[in-house]
């Protein structure tokens, strides 16, 4: 039978793989499988002549897959059950160590700082390109700090807690079915004239799956700022004023918390502006913001994911998602 001390074996050992290694080689990360899955159907279902269409071809490919993928990964995982428990752990580690990407994030953050401190604007710029969809090509040193920041932000939600927020609901296949959503809107969730038909509903979707967690996430943000004797005080400020302040309806709750707790002002050019510039945007505050990262990675493990896997353990609920 399953308890809930194997799912929080899995977590723990999932995130500290993640700490030592990072992600995976592309050749066996399954989230790079999936872009080049959905890279290879997306003109097979475009029709230009037609936005209808595009849209409910849009629907019915992005649900087709998490469903597909969903079902799969289920199936597999109870079968390995009920050979071994061990080759049962090994995958649900496998998927969840590959839909969270912290050591990752912190890579391109270091990128990013590396190359101004190298005066390598343009390097720097060029990696920045790679975390966010803004045009970068020129931005100044400032806006390149201020889009590396909010990169942090958002990343702390759809890159790290929103996978491990359903894997603590649903186990490793929530976990991936977020990473699913995740990815299509990453991919096809963007405004262009391309994208926007058979993109919306995995924006629409992506969106839904992030709104709790990016608020229990600006929420944990604020402690963490407190933890690590930031400026909790703006930040609960700025997280009350200007969480709204962006055309997302999520990654306002986070950006403004950080604007908030290292006293700088956060801007995407011709879209918005949080926070006032009390203090210069600089590398001390990009690592600054990761410190706040990290920390609220913790808070959100030992006060939010555990307690839900345990109470769900108590109600038997991982046992009857696994047939048991």
């Amino acid at each position: 039978m399953l308890s809930s001390i194997h799912f929080i074996i899995i977590l723990l050992i999932s995130i500290i793989l993640d700490l030592i290694f990072g992600d995976p080689n592309n050749r066996i990360h399954p989230v790079a499988w999936l872009g080049k899955y959905i890279n290879y159907f997306i003109p097979k279902i475009k029709k230009d002549k037609n936005k209808k269409y595009e849209k409910i071809n849009g629907v019915i490919f992005t649900s087709l897959t998490i469903a597909f993928f969903g079902i799969i990964l289920q199936i597999s995982l109870v079968y390995l059950y009920h050979i071994s428990l061990i080759l049962m752990f090994i995958l649900s580690i496998f998927i969840l160590f590959s839909v969270i990407a912290i050591k990752g994030m912190e890579k391109h953050i270091n990128a990013i700082t590396t190359a101004l401190q190298n005066n390598d604007i343009e390097n720097a710029r060029t990696n920045l390109s790679m975390i966010v969809s803004r045009n970068t090509k020129s931005l100044d040193e400032q806006h390149i700090l201020s889009g590396t920041i909010e990169s942090i932000a958002d990343s702390t939600v759809d890159g790290i807690l929103s996978p491990i927020f359903y894997f603590s609901l649903f186990g490793p296949t929530g976990a991936f079915i977020f990473r699913i959503i995740n990815t299509f809107d990453s991919m096809v969730g963007y405004k262009e004239s391309y994208f926007v038909n058979i993109g919306w509903i995995a924006a629409k979707v992506d969106t839904f799956a992030n709104y709790i967690p990016s608020r229990i996430t600006a929420i944990l943000m604020i402690f963490a700022a407190f933890i690590n004797k930031m400026d909790w005080k703006n930040s609960i400020i700025l997280f009350r004023k200007e969480r709204n302040s962006t055309l997302s309806i999520n990654s306002g709750q986070t950006i403004s918390v950080l604007a908030g707790a290292l006293r700088v002002q956060l801007e995407k050019l011709d879209h918005y502006s949080i926070g006032k510039p009390v203090e210069n945007i600089s590398i001390e505050k990009c690592k600054m913001a990761v410190k706040i990262m990290k920390t609220t990675i913790l808070i959100f493990c030992l006060i939010i994911a555990s307690p839900l896997i345990i109470i769900l353990g108590l109600l038997n609920w991982w046992n009857f998602i696994f047939g048991l």
